[in-house]
């Protein structure tokens, strides 16, 4: 190649354009998606993230019953039969982890789709995030939860490295159609994407911190194009909201937006509560390729549904993969009575709490065990809110018991004892159906990390395996964190106490028993305000009846914002916890209820 075919090669290269949708923020999203975003986008790729923990747990069940499950069987059933003749004849191009613990199966099951379809592609299969055969020997070894420091359990259903992107960009380098994984990071089908059509490398951390982003920004569907935006209200046309398309740069940065004619919004304030959902730390943001610095991202509206980020920046990645296996720990039951009238709460509380007390009178004389654990609460009085419940007299609410046992033997009879409280305690006691609610088995999360060099990454693709190399030392050192710079809150003697919500807008999420909530200023002058109303302490003790542990509280200047990362938070979170909201989804909601103390000029803008 001459000197000036390698400088048109840049010149192409920097003015290129990639756009991918992304069509699913986990296993049950809709089925409208995929269709709109082939016949709606003028898209070159279309990504799919289905997993979560419990996802994995479920496939791992269903496998165990049938060989040829285990994978998330929407992708090939529905998504990619709706579309597989549109992306066939436009060349656009698939990633998606729908493989859970089968992806040779997912890839067999589309396959054989194709094929009665008449359409030829090449599908790509990334294998080796399943290490549950290391288990026994890491249990000899002692391992432990990375958050509870509790020793691996005995009986394990499913045990997944989160893989990266590289193996998805090898796979689409190799010439796939379709690439599909088992357990990778949400990201990571984005960013696998653009290492392969922008070149990037592996050591290029700043645009690796910048696709992950991009990725991140997309891995929850709606949520980037108004679907959980604090200012709902201003959301239009919730049924057909619009899925997100990316139009990604070869410097990393990108637009957000969606196909034309459908409903949601894409803002700038949604976009930046997406991209703090759920990341912890934004100065370390861990990822298998990178470790992410998002303090300094600029989302900045660049007219209707149209939104641009840039600013990432990245450093080297670890040296070990994060591992999520689950467990079944028992059964659990949750029954439910509504109860209307005068003194509902009080009654609901008592109902619940008889509930139990008969029941455990049953299980002294089978010489059964306890419930390893008991939860009641009454929905409709604001539970979730503790202390800061405004409907102590409602009188229309709905009783909630959940239980936890060893053995369904004692789910069975608790299931038993639910309905009879209709004829025998509370008046006003009834409920939409009175059918007995049925044990299912508890699934628990356990979370390590494995040194990438026990990990073995193949490939298949056209009948042959190659193995997928990855850097193996990491490199990452933890930077001291700069002090947060000192605002002043300006307050003069005159203040009025506001709701949070009229300064900032916020979204929540959970880490296993953590959670996060992002707070951003809806003017970078009130973020001065924030940072003397919101202080970790106040954070604490406004959530006291839920949160246990630390709260912690990280400056992203770029967009005005917080990060708050609550411990303990959760009552063990995801399938663990017994909370009406055991992913934390309400939590920012709530603090956004929060009384702030703001000067009467502001107040009056407000």
């Amino acid at each position: 190649m001459t000197q000036s075919q390698i400088q048109q090669s840049q010149i192409n290269s920097q003015s290129k354009i990639i756009r991918i949708g992304g069509a699913s923020g986990f296993w049950g999203d809709s089925s409208v998606a995929a269709e709109q975003l082939v016949t709606g986008a003028p898209i070159n790729y279309l990504v799919f993230d289905y997993l979560a923990e419990l996802t994995m747990a479920i496939l791992a069940s269903a496998r165990s019953k049938k060989q040829e499950m285990g994978y998330a069987t929407d992708f090939v059933d529905i998504a990619m039969k709706s579309v597989l003749p549109d992306i066939a004849r436009r060349g656009i191009k698939v990633v998606a982890n729908a493989g859970g613990i089968n992806p040779r199966g997912c890839a067999d099951a589309l396959a054989a789709l194709a094929q009665e379809m008449g359409i030829s592609l090449k599908i790509a299969v990334v294998e080796g995030d399943d290490v549950s055969a290391q288990l026994p020997a890491l249990r000899e070894a002692g391992q432990r939860d990375m958050f509870s420091g509790e020793a691996l359990p005995a009986k394990v259903l499913s045990a997944n490295a989160y893989l990266g992107a590289l193996p998805i960009a090898q796979a689409l380098q190799a010439g796939a159609d379709i690439v599909i994984t088992g357990r990778c990071v949400d990201s990571a089908v984005t960013l696998g994407v653009l290492m392969h059509e922008f070149g990037w490398k592996a050591d290029d951390y700043g645009l690796l911190a910048a696709g992950s982003l991009a990725g991140h920004i997309i891995e929850c569907g709606c949520q980037a194009t108004g679907g959980l935006h604090t200012d709902w209200e201003q959301v239009p046309d919730w049924a057909n909201i619009g899925y997100p398309v990316i139009e990604c740069h070869a410097d990393g940065s990108f637009i957000v937006t969606k196909p034309e004619g459908t409903g949601g919004s894409v803002l700038a304030a949604a976009v930046a509560e997406q991209m703090l959902y759920e990341i912890g730390d934004p100065a370390a943001y861990m990822l298998p390729d990178v470790v992410c610095d998002f303090r300094d991202v600029q989302i900045e509206q660049q007219g209707a549904d149209r939104v641009r980020v840039h600013g990432a920046r990245g450093m080297p990645p670890t040296g070990s993969y994060k591992v999520s296996a689950t467990w079944m720990d028992g059964y659990r039951c949750a029954g439910t009575m509504v109860i209307i009238g005068i003194d509902a709460v009080a009654k609901a509380r008592r109902t619940g709490e008889a509930i139990l007390e008969r029941t455990r009178g049953i299980f002294r004389k089978l010489g059964l065990p306890d419930y390893s654990a008991s939860y009641v609460e009454v929905i409709g009085a604001e539970t979730q809110y503790g202390p800061h419940s405004r409907t102590i007299h409602a009188r229309e609410v709905m009783m909630r018991v959940v239980v936890n046992h060893t053995m369904k033997q004692a789910l069975d009879i608790f299931a038993r004892e639910i309905a009879p409280a209709g004829t025998s305690w509370s008046p006003g006691t009834t409920g939409p159906a009175l059918s007995r609610p049925s044990a299912s088995p508890l699934i628990k999360q356990f979370s390590f990390t494995l040194p990438k060099q026990a990990v073995s990454i193949q490939l298949m693709l056209d009948g042959q395996s190659q193995t997928v190399q990855v850097p193996l030392d990491g490199g990452y050192l933890p930077s001291a964190v700069a002090e947060e710079p000192s605002h002043a809150s300006s307050l003069d003697a005159a203040t009025v106490e506001v709701p949070l919500l009229q300064l900032a807008y916020a979204r929540s999420g959970d880490k296993g028993n953590l959670s996060n909530i992002g707070v951003i200023a809806r003017k970078p002058e009130y973020l001065p305000l924030l940072t003397a109303a919101l202080t970790p302490a106040a954070v604490k003790k406004y959530f006291a009846h839920l949160v246990h542990g630390e709260v912690r509280r990280y400056l992203l200047p770029g967009i005005h914002a917080y990060n708050f990362l609550l411990e303990d938070a959760l009552d063990g979170g995801g399938t663990a916890s017994m909370r009406m909201d055991p992913l934390g989804k309400g939590m920012g909601q709530m603090l956004l209820d929060m009384p702030v103390s703001v000067p009467e000029s502001i107040a009056k803008e407000l």
